[in-house]
């Protein structure tokens, strides 16, 4: 790691972290807290993703949509209105919907090819997106003078690389600049995350092996045509025991916080003694 104790990390004039984990447990939260202080250039993978690489499709799908309805059809032909993503750290919405889900067409699913080549698309982005940190760490600190670093990963980090494999290009990437961490939740809080997509299912990414398992598995008992958001929730929490082990050897790299401990952090100084506290109690 590159603070080998917590009194290294507190003494380190430039503190660089990589927040990885399920989504829903802390990573955005505490990213925009430390960006807030005004010492923390905070690096979104998935802002990067839906704007730098995938900025391009989200707006041509708007404008396939658009081009269905007559007036909308007429104006675009016309340059006369502009259609664009205002994708923001907080509100990812263009990407998700971009993503989509597969299944019945009138019940706004996608043909399982385009499902999968979309996810495919999404795969190279991430990959991309992460590998880009290292060139922002020091646009942050060149350009706009911040001296610390946090990057935000997509709860799918642990799906686009190979968490078993010594020289996994992404994550020799993050261990080579940042300190790993993972946000650890516990059985309830998988369960509070399972009862949130439930009520609101959203798309999301998932490794194609997994993926295609899954949808071979459904389909046997759920003949078509698929209800897109009844896949969606049958497959989450699949998708999130999938993931688990995979954090967990991602964790060996660097350091892993839990869920509890990160919703009791108020400012940047709980932040720094937190990871302080982590990395000791790994040595």
């Amino acid at each position: 790691m590159i603070y080998r104790t917590g009194k290294e990390w507190k003494a380190a004039p430039h503190k660089r972290v990589a927040l990885f984990g399920m989504s829903g447990l802390g990573k955005t939260f505490l990213s925009s807290m430390l960006r807030e202080t005004g010492d923390w250039f905070h690096y979104s993978v998935d802002y990067r993703i839906g704007t730098r690489y995938m900025g391009e499709r989200i707006t041509d799908n708007f404008k396939r949509h658009a081009m269905q309805v007559p007036l909308l059809r007429e104006l675009l032909m016309s340059d006369s209105v502009y259609i664009a993503s205002n994708i923001t750290f907080e509100n990812l919405a263009p990407l998700s919907t971009y993503l989509g889900k597969p299944g019945d067409p009138a019940r706004g699913g996608l043909d399982f090819g385009e499902y999968m080549k979309r996810q495919d698309q999404h795969r190279a982005a991430e990959i991309a997106a992460m590998l880009d940190g290292g060139h922002f760490i020091e646009r942050a600190q060149d350009i706009y003078g911040y001296d610390h670093f946090i990057c935000d990963t997509s709860g799918s980090v642990c799906e686009v690389v190979d968490p078993g494999d010594p020289r996994d290009p992404v994550l020799e990437a993050m261990e080579n600049r940042m300190l790993m961490v993972w946000i650890k939740g516990s059985d309830e809080h998988t369960a509070e995350l399972v009862r949130r997509f439930d009520r609101a299912p959203k798309p999301m990414y998932y490794q194609p092996e997994f993926l295609r398992a899954a949808w071979k598995e459904y389909t046997a008992d759920h003949p078509a045509p698929v209800n897109p958001d009844a896949f969606i929730r049958w497959t989450y929490a699949r998708a999130l025991a999938h993931r688990q082990p995979r954090y967990a050897t991602m964790a060996q790299r660097g350091i892993t916080v839990t869920a509890e401990e990160v919703a009791a952090v108020r400012n940047a100084s709980d932040f720094t003694e937190l990871v302080a506290r982590a990395i000791d109690r790994k040595e």
